[in-house]
């Protein structure tokens, strides 16, 4: 199941909370290197990197706690290819309608997110999503106290959306679909965890597409 692009990228997986070990399994599985990110040194030398999701407010306070976030920040600007899932999009973000006291993220991707859009651990679902430019067959997604992105900007291309109505709050009808998968150039981002499903498509997209 090896991509024809990804055999030798080295992906570092931020690895101070979330889904890292699922992370791991996919990208090694799909012929990446990995390294686990978890302080500053680490993110030199990357080809890409995977945010989990998680806590993305843990991530925030523990990112900045250990002296990574300035690396990572610095990595985006100069253009180092990052998928964010679910809480990975939330600290992708340039804007957070939502966040707990003090919050930050890492920016870079211009869209704006609410955390936990979906609602609660209860209000978890699937689906499947229709993402041609991921994959040919439906791409099947789990949401789990998942972000929405309420705002994207000019340069940032919409790949999924869900309806309004799977939204905790429901947006105006004429506000239209929610988007759920987004890309900015080199950055990458879900709403929903593709390392629980089995569904590979956006970790080999990234690998082939993304990562050049």
């Amino acid at each position: 199941m090896t991509g024809r692009h990804t055999t030798g990228s080295l992906v570092g997986v931020f690895a101070l909370q979330g889904d890292v070990a699922e992370h791991v399994r996919v990208l090694t599985a799909l012929g990446a290197r990995v390294r686990l990110v978890r302080s500053a040194t680490d993110v030199s030398g990357l080809d890409g990197l995977v945010i989990p999701g998680g806590e993305s407010s843990v991530m925030d306070k523990l990112s900045r706690l250990l002296g990574v976030a300035p690396a990572v920040r610095q990595a985006i600007g100069d253009g180092l290819p990052v998928y964010g899932t679910c809480a990975g999009m939330i600290m992708l973000a340039e804007s957070i309608a939502n966040p707990i006291a003090g919050q930050q993220s890492f920016g870079g991707l211009d869209i704006t997110v609410q955390r936990n859009a979906f609602g609660g651990q209860v209000e978890s679902f699937e689906t499947a999503l229709e993402v041609p430019e991921v994959s040919g067959d439906p791409v099947h997604a789990v949401f789990i106290r998942a972000p929405a992105v309420l705002r994207a900007g000019p340069d940032v291309q919409v790949l999924a959306s869900v309806p309004a109505s799977c939204l905790e709050s429901e947006r105006p009808a004429e506000a239209g679909p929610v988007p759920v998968a987004v890309r900015q150039g080199s950055l990458l981002a879900t709403s929903f965890h593709p390392e629980v499903t089995g569904d590979w498509s956006f970790h080999r997209y990234f690998l082939e597409h993304v990562i050049r």
